[in-house]
């Protein structure tokens, strides 16, 4: 390619805090709408907004977490705009003197290291949302939302593909999910993401023309735009057009942006300090209790899978991509310590079935207990490889234990040698053809014969039985 992309991300995550950021209306989602409000959301005339502090220490948590600087002074500005889902005129935010600035986030793009620049982490509250009812031709405000508590981060223009975006986002989101303070669900708005892309020629250093795409819902949604943005104007340049500075939105049935409005800039919002809140001045005491309460994070905990239980960085990081699969398969240790067999069977079928049943590893449908007493039946000999996932699918619907299912189903695994001899020498006498073929050389018909008793004991035989017993048959 001539050109090179620059791309910067914008991320707003919807904290978890039970109240809003200025008041005390729940932050609920899925309620009748404008049933959590009060005149301080509302901006009704004569209100004082007071600053939830649990808004702060979340925020601090995803500051120390993304190796930020904590500013000891920050202060709270009004970005002044008109739209009917702000019912003030004005969102409250910060602009000037944010919380945190000057972190940095590694992640890994095939195998390659590269470190993301974060500008800043600020707070803001949210916007109302506005109903659109298509068969009257109005539009109804929910105010439910307005005053709920955002944090937004902003990198650097650091990113320079899609893959890089969708890394860096998913690493995000893990993140929040880990320290506690965002459910990360992009379906439900809680956190969601606007990307700005433009493209320069190679070796160029100032940066190109920049749009600004909205409504990016998922990770497919974000990579898949990303592209298109880069397509769509490197095809303008090539063809002698201008980029122009605007904000997009992207149309997930056409696979394509379109042109939302003009890019705003800051002057535009006429930001001033708010008048009504204080500056926010923070103690070094107060952050140094919020990092001593801060979890093991996402990275140091990949590392120590590594260390500790000698596993692949691939296994690694996909055991540790969310904290409740990281715990599922410390918790499957506890009742069967043998980590390599665990995370195999969680990465494959565990996974699997989850990816095809819709679901999480929060309604897993096998607990971790029964995997790893599952997997301790095929140490003792009780049951075969291939028998357990019979009783795997056989627990994901029924929920009973492993012993119970073997025992009621009859599947314990066949270790009597001379009950196994019948079965060998009647596959030998059935396959007279095969056994001339392996003298003859071809040994690797010996897994032909392994399945054939396999199939006749309906997958009961011990296969380290079998295969001596074929070996030293077929070689005398």
């Amino acid at each position: 390619m001539k050109y090179e992309p620059v791309i910067g991300l914008e991320v707003h995550a919807q904290l978890k805090t039970k109240t809003k950021i200025f008041c005390a209306c729940s932050t609920s989602f899925g309620d009748p709408a404008n049933t959590h409000t009060c005149p301080v959301c509302l901006g009704m005339p004569g209100v004082l907004p007071v600053l939830n502090k649990n808004v702060v220490e979340f925020t601090m948590r995803m500051a120390i977490a993304t190796n930020c600087n904590i500013i000891p002074t920050s202060r709270f500005a009004r970005k002044n705009y008109f739209y009917p889902d702000l019912p003030k005129g004005y969102q409250i935010s910060q602009y000037e003197m944010p919380i945190a600035e000057y972190g940095q986030l590694i992640i890994e793009v095939n195998g390659q290291k590269k470190t993301i620049g974060i500008t800043r982490i600020h707070m803001e509250e949210d916007a109302g949302k506005l109903i659109h009812d298509n068969d009257r031709f109005l539009s109804k405000a929910d105010f439910n939302r307005a005053g709920v508590p955002l944090i937004e981060i902003v990198s650097e223009p650091d990113i320079r593909s899609s893959e890089q975006a969708g890394t860096y986002l998913r690493q995000l989101r893990s993140i929040v999910r880990y320290i506690d303070i965002c459910d990360g669900n992009m379906e439900e708005g809680s956190f969601r993401c606007d990307a700005n892309v433009s493209v320069r020629p190679k070796g160029e250093k100032n940066y190109g023309t920049r749009t600004e795409i909205k409504n990016l819902n998922s990770f497919k949604h974000v990579e898949k735009a990303i592209e298109f943005e880069i397509d769509r104007q490197i095809s303008q340049l090539e063809d002698g057009l201008q980029i122009i500075q605007e904000t997009r939105l992207w149309d997930s049935e056409k696979n394509s942006t379109f042109s939302m409005r003009g890019k705003e800039d800051a002057h535009d919002y006429r930001y001033f300090p708010d008048p009504d809140l204080p500056p926010l001045l923070i103690e070094d005491s107060w952050i140094d209790s919020v990092k001593r309460k801060l979890p093991e994070l996402p990275d140091e905990k990949k590392k120590r899978f590594i260390n500790q239980y000698e596993l692949s960085s691939y296994d690694a990081k996909v055991l540790t991509s969310s904290l409740k699969l990281a715990n599922y398969f410390e918790e499957c240790l506890k009742g069967y310590n043998k980590p390599k067999p665990v995370s195999n069977w969680i990465m494959g079928n565990l996974l699997g079935l989850l990816n095809a049943q819709g679901k999480t590893i929060d309604n897993s449908p096998v607990s971790a207990k029964h995997l790893s007493s599952l997997l301790s039946l095929i140490d003792k000999g009780v049951i075969s490889g291939k028998i357990a996932k019979t009783i795997f699918d056989e627990i994901a619907k029924t929920g009973k234990e492993p012993e119970k299912i073997v025992h009621e189903k009859g599947l314990v695994q066949v270790t009597d040698k001379a009950e196994l001899e019948e079965v060998v020498l009647k596959i030998l006498s059935k396959h007279g053809t095969e056994v001339e073929k392996y003298k003859n050389g071809k040994t690797k018909l010996l897994g032909f014969f392994v399945g054939q008793i396999m199939k006749e004991t309906k997958g009961k035989a011990n296969p380290n039985i079998v295969n001596d017993m074929l070996k030293n048959k077929l070689d005398s």
